[in-house]
């Protein structure tokens, strides 16, 4: 399905829930820190009402990035972003950072929050396999799945454009690097910034590792709503094979979405890889229109 027939699909539920909203009271974000047994996760609860909308956001991006998304998507339901461990006030967390880890955490974060399930799910980047992996372990706490230019499993699994791994196995390399030198500083913030890069390279290398090999043995999503969204710009680092490279992930992102028998698959031809700045309209209405038609089911 493309994104303009989409949009039009979803565009009277959308205006629906805009509609309501009018009434809704001014809500404030109310930030904490939720202990989840071997450190804390510091999160951003904004909204009310079900179901949740739980975001994941890519490697590197604080629960910031997505808070203008959140602050209009909290006018119609609950929503919640957060930082992982060892990103922005989060403490450092126990490694390898694999998405089995995450996806565990996660939970525990949701229901020491005290916020009940079924949860809409949106991952971005790095933060799509988390919530692949999210789904799979805890099927009857996901309502609906929304997926960002999740990781193309083919590459991530080293079967696929092998001569483009070298270009991420330096990137865990150079985090690693930073995060070996932070450590070895008598500089309090050095040390700490230091935490944040080891578990990047930590969540990078477990990307093509652990978390790639638990995300490609999800053989179905069974009925779940799932909608995976593919950006179309090429990024340039991949150089001389950036566009086919490009139209693969795409390829790669339609097949997921096959994974489940309601699957939707979206390509946002004119997005680089940043979907949520690039097509903010589409993936704010992507996700009302999820939350509405899962409201339209219990009634």
């Amino acid at each position: 399905m493309g994104v303009a027939v989409f949009r039009n699909v979803i565009l009277s539920v959308v205006v629906v829930l805009v509609l309501a909203s009018c009434s809704t009271p001014d809500l404030q974000p109310a930030e904490r820190t939720v202990d989840v047994g071997t450190h804390t996760l510091h999160a951003v609860v904004h909204g009310s009402g079900t179901p949740v909308v739980v975001f994941d956001g890519g490697i590197g991006a604080f629960a910031s990035e997505y808070a203008l998304l959140q602050e209009r998507l909290a006018a119609a339901t609950t929503v919640v972003t957060y930082d992982r461990a060892g990103y922005g006030s989060s403490e450092a967390g126990p490694l390898p950072r694999d998405s089995s880890r995450v996806a565990t955490e996660l939970r525990v974060l949701l229901e020491r929050l005290g916020l009940t399930g079924p949860y809409v799910l949106v991952g971005h980047s790095l933060g799509g396999l988390n919530v692949e992996v999210f789904a799979a372990a805890y099927p009857e706490d996901v309502a609906a799945i929304v997926l960002l230019d999740p990781p193309p499993l083919g590459f991530i699994s080293g079967d696929e454009y092998v001569e483009l791994a070298a270009v991420a196995s330096q990137m865990t390399d150079e985090w690693q690097s930073i995060a070996d030198r932070g450590m070895e500083s008598g500089d309090e913030q050095e040390r700490a910034e230091a935490e944040f890069f080891k578990t990047l390279a930590s969540e990078h290398r477990e990307m093509f590792g652990a978390s790639a090999e638990k995300a490609r043995s999800i053989e179905t999503f069974g009925d779940a709503r799932l909608v995976v969204v593919a950006s179309g710009v090429p990024n340039s680092r991949f150089g001389d094979v950036a566009e086919e490279y490009q139209e693969y992930w795409a390829a790669e992102s339609e097949a997921l979405a096959a994974k489940s028998s309601r699957g939707v698959f979206l390509f946002a031809e004119s997005s680089t890889h940043r979907l949520h700045d690039d097509e903010a309209e589409l993936v704010v209405e992507t996700i009302l229109g999820l939350v509405e038609s899962l409201r339209l089911e219990l009634h």
